[in-house]
């Protein structure tokens, strides 16, 4: 096992997560955040529940339950996703802050 992360990846996999969320903003727009804050958490929350939902077949070992479904539909998707609108709640909430600071 190699030591430390590869944060060349890392970069690599952000970039991709952009690109992803530009083009689902073509469809879905800013729908992730209709319903207010509540309704992103819950959507944060309905992915974190399959997370672990997978993940308490092979007890909560998360590498183990990926390695057993690597497919593209599996818990790598959710962990995608999760990562995804928890940027996308990030920049949301982050612009405000800005924006509501850079007003005063």
């Amino acid at each position: 096992m190699k030591e430390g992360s590869d944060f060349n990846l890392i970069d690599l996999l952000a970039n991709n997560d952009v690109t992803a969320l530009e083009e689902a903003q073509k469809s879905y727009g800013d729908s992730w955040r209709s319903r207010g804050g509540v309704g992103a958490f819950m959507m944060l929350a309905r992915k974190w529940d399959r997370i672990e939902n997978q993940v308490t077949k092979e007890g909560y070992d998360i590498f183990k339950t990926i390695h057993n479904d690597p497919s593209s539909s599996g818990i790598l998707d959710d962990i995608r996703d999760l990562r995804r609108y928890l940027l996308l709640v990030e920049g949301h909430v982050t612009n405000n802050w800005s924006e509501e600071h850079n007003n005063d």
